[in-house]
């Protein structure tokens, strides 16, 4: 009696709804019924197909294979630099001891990073890893990546091999359930304890043949703590064991506009071959009654005569068959709707993936300065973020497995490296350079914030790439030799030239 009260009770506000968003009873959101289970519960079931069809826009659909160049470029680029940047203070060392040592890490990281030594496979360096670790994490949700120790050519043995995420998945004589999510073996807490990797793709053409043996167990780290797994991938919900596809969430307004565009596409194709239409005055019974119920007579002598004498082109008389007309046709394809609804569909996809309508569609011809500087701030506080992402899941993880090794060869001096690795593998990844909307006024700009605090040279630098200490040890290397060739009193003069704006390209002085 009690527990029915309670329902009597608590029916008006559920179905009034104290939140509009969650009444079951509005004509509007009757039928929105969404899943509300775990982060794992909702995503791994779906996870095989979100990945194929994320995989087939990327290689099928211009717009999506541009996104994903677009926010690799700006990414990654050319690849990530390191900036050794060890923590002195709490090593008890000074800055002298700082620099000179990260001098001679940066130095032994070249030497491995720059060549193919650092790749199990040995066809990319590591610029080159890290775009496809970056691109795989985009097409998969997730990058799975194994550091290997195979000594060999070279002076290091540490090596990654990066591996499809399709093959990190649960074996055939197991089953998901707390301890198991989806390949990955977890604690009570969701920490990582191993995960099963399949020694072959599933989609390639043996996998048939796969049994319970083609499967290995990788433990996350070895029993001195050394990690054997780099699984890089965004969460976005706790408790969440896999990761997301790039076009998850836009994939079904992607393939719509896709085969609305293929459809507008054909059907201009065929209005553009027709050229005219024939009307005949005569109806289907009138002519059936005229040839004695042998209509298809006149079919054909009229299409013959058609053949014979009418011809489409300039200057052209056409003699037409006795009764015929020759009326123009005027299709209307594609609709004048075209454009502004596709514009409208891509600006939606623009905003789920972080990107700027004109930097998706590499269309600025609609923008002025200040509109296109402020989406490409926009654009690049995301490209920042997705930066520090990858350099701290990705290249700050191998940079601390390849100096565990160095230290270790006795090439880097590090007393109590175990203690405090954190503190000797501190470090700053320079990525790809901002570049400039108008070199002038940022160059400037840039100017200024280092003349009143608020910047540094090194800051500045990094911004486009560049490394402050070697611009500077460049730098020095030329006035040397613009000394030598007695250059540099007219370089010091130039030098010394104050910077006045051009009123002419001042837009800010403009009414």
């Amino acid at each position: 009696m009690l527990q029915r009260l309670r329902s009597l009770i608590s029916r008006p506000k559920a179905e009034a709804g104290a939140h509009h968003g969650a009444s079951t009873t509005d004509r509007e959101t009757a039928s929105w019924l969404p899943s509300f289970g775990s982060a794992d519960a909702d995503l791994l079931d779906d996870l095989p197909m979100l990945r194929a069809r994320n995989r087939d826009l990327a290689i099928n659909n211009g717009i999506a294979s541009g996104a994903i160049q677009t926010i690799t470029d700006n990414v990654v680029g050319t690849g990530f630099r390191l900036s050794a940047k060890p923590d002195y203070r709490a090593l008890g060392r000074d800055t002298v001891w700082a620099n000179e040592w990260s001098n001679q890490v940066e130095a032994l990281w070249r030497t491995w990073s720059e060549s193919v030594n650092c790749d199990a496979a040995r066809t990319l360096n590591f610029a080159g890893l890290t775009q496809l670790v970056f691109r795989s994490g985009m097409l998969n949700g997730e990058s799975l990546v194994l550091p290997l120790w195979m000594p060999g050519d070279g002076v290091f043995s540490t090596r990654v091999q990066v591996i499809e995420a399709d093959r990190l998945a649960t074996p055939p004589h197991l089953s998901d359930d707390k301890g198991m999510r989806a390949g990955i073996e977890i604690n009570a807490y969701g920490a990582p304890l191993a995960y099963w990797i399949r020694k072959s793709h599933p989609g390639d053409q043996f996998a048939w043949m796969s049994s319970a043996n083609d499967w290995q167990r990788i433990p996350a780290l070895t029993p001195w703590g050394r990690r054997r797994v780099l699984h890089i991938h965004d969460k976005e919900r706790t408790g969440q064991s896999r990761g997301k596809p790039l076009f998850s969430a836009v994939m079904k307004q992607f393939r719509m506009l896709d085969k609305y565009q293929n459809s507008e596409l054909q059907a201009a194709v065929i209005n553009a071959m027709i050229a005219a239409f024939i009307e005949t005055p005569l109806d289907q019974d009138s002519i059936v009654e005229m040839f004695g119920g042998d209509g298809d007579q006149y079919m054909a002598d009229r299409n013959a005569h058609i053949k014979s004498n009418v011809r489409l082109k300039g200057g052209a008389v056409m003699p037409l068959f006795p009764g015929d007309k020759l009326s123009s046709f005027a299709p209307n394809r594609p609709s004048d709707m075209f454009a502004p609804f596709v514009d409208a569909m891509n600006r939606h996809v623009a905003a789920s993936l972080n990107m700027p309508y004109e930097l998706l569609l590499k269309d600025f011809s609609k923008t002025n300065y200040s509109s296109a500087r402020a989406a490409l701030l926009e654009a690049w506080r995301f490209f920042n973020g997705r930066r520090k992402w990858l350099s701290d899941h990705w290249a700050q993880p191998v940079y601390e497995l390849w100096l565990e090794e160095a230290v270790d060869a006795g090439l880097v001096d590090a007393p109590g490296f175990k203690e405090n690795v954190h503190a000797y593998a501190r470090a700053f990844w320079i990525g790809p350079g901002r570049g400039w909307v108008d070199p002038v006024k940022e160059a400037k700009a840039a100017q200024i914030r280092m003349d009143i605090g608020v910047s540094t040279l090194e800051r500045e630098c990094a911004e486009q790439g560049l490394d402050w200490e070697e611009v500077l040890e460049q730098r020095a290397r030329e006035r040397t030799r613009m000394g030598e060739l007695g250059l540099l009193d007219a370089a010091n003069i130039v030098a010394q030239q104050p910077f006045i704006p051009d009123p002419a390209n001042n837009e800010d002085a403009k009414p």
